[in-house]
């Protein structure tokens, strides 16, 4: 099946539909045996050093992935570097479709925008609705998974991170996905219930360090909240496919997130936040609007190439579970 690399979560079950594979191209480059080198890899292209390394990622795993020839790229409700990374890519011979999710969340918009992708992609409505049925099958079991680590404390803060935020593609196969979900269910529901343990959340864009959960666990905390992955999973019952993404919050106001954002806080029984920002991200100055309207000790932690947490964030988180305690 051909593939299609998407920036960032988008209606997949439009390129489900038409029989192509959707490849999230942010978990295939942080996934990959060596990002950084990625990361490097655009810098020599000429991309500036003083840019998101998300960005750069993207663009040199598409360069050495030429089974990828096809990119749906989201223009608006995403990364503000997204029309200069399009731009490269195009230069670079690769199909560049362009989707916007509309800032006010017009559902008349929303809906030309689903209309234009499936018109690319040859399919119909009843198509895609036939796709969301199936898609939604997979994203039941991961909003148990969900379920069972926020309420029954029987998954880890890395397990549900990983199962939601991979529902932008499914891996590339949801039948496959499914099962996995279906066996961590399974084992989680064998396990004994985590106690003792601080709650938290864990707000922004999915972390480019790889350790960050564990390195909480080890210290006695628990992310039981992934703001954005979660939205990744859709976790919203709606009557159609415009209006299921018009709730999903990610490529929305920060004010819409934040109605999401206290809802779970409070059903949660959050006893923090972290707020992760990529550095070179517009995203950084919506912190101070979250510092204002969240009513919950918060920690803002700053991301900027593939790594480990380096000794100043451990520093820094350490101190803020102490506070917490």
């Amino acid at each position: 099946m051909p593939k299609a690399g998407i920036t960032t979560t988008i209606p997949v079950e439009v390129i489900f539909a038409a029989g192509w594979t959707p490849v999230d191209l942010n978990n295939l480059f942080i996934t990959g045996e060596d990002p950084r080198a990625l990361v490097e890899e655009a810098e020599l292209a000429g991309y500036p050093r003083n840019l998101c390394a998300w960005i750069k990622g993207i663009y040199s795993t598409v360069l050495n992935h030429r089974d990828i020839q096809t990119v749906i790229a989201v223009t608006q409700g995403d990364c503000s570097n997204t029309h200069a990374l399009m731009e490269t890519l195009q230069l670079a011979g690769v199909e560049i479709v362009p989707f916007a999710f509309p800032y006010g969340r017009d559902a008349d918009l929303l809906r030309l925008q689903i209309e234009k992708m499936m018109s690319f992609f040859g399919v119909s409505w009843n198509q895609v609705n036939e796709s969301r049925e199936r898609l939604g099958r997979v994203r039941d079991k991961v909003r148990e998974l969900d379920r069972l680590t926020w309420q029954e404390n029987l998954a880890s803060g890395w397990e549900n991170h990983l199962y939601q935020v991979s529902c932008s593609d499914f891996s590339g196969n949801p039948e496959k996905f499914s099962a996995e979900t279906e066996l961590l269910l399974e084992e989680a529901r064998s396990r004994p219930p985590r106690k003792g343990e601080l709650r938290l959340g864990y707000i922004g864009v999915p972390p480019i360090v790889g350790d960050l959960y564990n390195y909480l666990e080890e210290r006695g905390a628990r992310v039981v909240f992934n703001e954005v992955q979660r939205q990744f999973a859709m976790p919203f019952e709606t009557g159609g496919l415009v209006e299921q993404y018009r709730q999903y919050t990610y490529p929305y106001s920060i004010f819409f997130r934040l109605e999401d954002i206290r809802r779970e806080a409070d059903r949660r029984k959050l006893d923090g936040v972290i707020h992760y920002a990529q550095s070179f991200c517009f995203r950084q100055i919506e912190d101070l609007i979250v510092r204002e309207k969240l009513d919950l000790p918060l920690l803002t932690l700053e991301g900027d190439k593939p790594n480990r947490l380096d000794a100043r964030t451990k520093m820094r988180l350490d101190a803020f579970l102490d506070m917490l305690r």
